[in-house]
């Protein structure tokens, strides 16, 4: 339905589409669904309406569960992650077993990695990286799950190029964040997205080109079985927290998550659906929908079916307080630009001040594009599990390339 309006042009269109000064150059028509179009021969005039049309439908979805002041944070955190749940599709109730299979392993300068493969639910089994640092930060070690973007798997954010082999070029977006957590002592869990590396169809796999996905196809079949690839993939590394709790060398109650792209998508709502989650990164993602996923083309598994009845992605992410939260957005990123990073923080600080941590809510606006930038995020994960302080002056800082913000409400 187009948005109503008492205007109206010199044919009943509502003037703030801007046609009614068309009428007296070419013939209008207005279909079934009152999208006024032209039908003067090799013009078009629709796509101004229909963006207008797009923006007004997105603009006036209610967000029922966004935050305010008129409830308890408690209430309000538990009736949006229920709301947030049933639009993702929805976990199974009862998990499967895990499992766990080792693939390989392998001696790596200062820590060892290995890879598994553990069952997610019936039927679907997901391969995992473990990396195990030499000289962890603690025993029982905090441990933190990365979780790779569009790419080319888990191996690339741990050292390797697609077949499996050493990396010897540039690490490109993700920068092998993997890697550079378990130089901070961390033990690291690099799940295999549904969708990419060996968890593709066939035919993708076929094609020969290793940065081809099966986003698209896999999230057909699970919209139309009322599921969500988000969805989907959050729960997965649901399964990845529990196999990490069964490791004695973790400790279980300090194990976070970090992701970049769509990767920060599933770890943020993650961390904000699973309290065990006890901090989160996520970069080069937060922001809000209407300054990114609805601004362009993206990658259908960004999608989730009338999210925005329940809220916009700040208030979602909002849900991780009182646990800490740490962003990360280039000045150039031109997927999820800075500008709607710095309006979700604004919002953050305002959740994050009801919830009574003001302190817990950080980010990183630094120089560059989508890509991990890194020290900054790494300095304060070990800060959140393993108790490790920062100097004073990196709490609000602006040196070099980098503006690290803290909230001191």
């Amino acid at each position: 339905m187009v948005p109503s309006t008492d205007r109206q042009g010199s044919r009943g269109v509502p003037s703030d589409y801007g046609v009614g000064r068309l009428a007296s150059r070419r013939l209008l028509r207005r279909s079934p669904h009152g999208i006024v179009t032209s039908v003067r021969k090799g013009e078009a005039s629709m796509s101004t309406t229909l963006e207008q049309f797009m923006k007004g439908l997105t603009d006036a979805a209610p967000r029922r569960g966004s935050f305010h002041q008129d409830i308890s944070f408690e209430e309000w955190r538990a009736k949006l992650a229920d709301g947030l749940t049933a639009r993702l599709g929805g976990f199974p109730e009862s998990p499967a077993e895990l499992q766990p299979v080792r693939l390989e392993q392998v001696s790596c300068p200062g820590y060892i990695r290995e890879r598994i493969e553990i069952t997610t639910c019936e039927g679907t089994r997901m391969a995992v990286y473990i990396l195990r640092p030499e000289r962890p930060l603690a025993s029982p070690a905090p441990a933190v799950i990365a979780v790779h973007g569009h790419g080319y798997g888990s191996r690339d954010i741990v050292g390797l190029i697609a077949d499996g082999t050493e990396r010897t070029g540039p690490p490109g977006l993700h920068k092998d964040f993997a890697v550079s957590l378990v130089k901070q002592g961390f033990i690291v869990a690099a799940p295999e997205l549904l969708g990419f590396g060996d968890r593709r169809l066939a035919e993708d796999i076929a094609s020969g080109d290793p940065a081809k996905n099966s986003c698209y196809r896999l999230s057909t079949a699970l919209l139309l079985a009322g599921q969500t690839m988000a969805g989907f993939r959050i729960y997965e590394n649901m399964r990845m927290l529990d196999y990490l709790r069964t490791l004695e060398e973790v400790a279980p109650d300090r194990i976070g998550i970090m992701g970049i792209s769509g990767g920060g998508l599933v770890a943020g709502f993650t961390a904000a659906l699973d309290e065990r989650i006890a901090c989160a990164v996520v970069s080069g993602y937060a922001g809000t929908f209407a300054s990114s996923i609805l601004t362009r083309h993206h990658c259908l598994d960004n999608y989730i079916p009338g999210i925005l009845l329940e809220a916009e992605m700040p208030d979602l992410l909002g849900l991780i307080a009182p646990r800490g939260l740490f962003l990360e957005s280039g000045d150039t990123d031109h997927l999820f630009g800075p500008e709607g990073a710095r309006q979700a923080l604004d919002r953050l600080k305002l959740i994050y001040d009801a919830a009574g941590c003001s302190e817990q809510v950080e980010a990183d606006f630094f120089a560059g594009g989508h890509e991990i930038h890194g020290d900054p995020a790494f300095a304060w994960l070990r800060e959140q599990l393993a108790d490790e302080r920062r100097p004073v002056s990196a709490a609000n800082q602006k040196e070099g390339s980098t503006e690290l913000l803290r909230d001191e409400l």
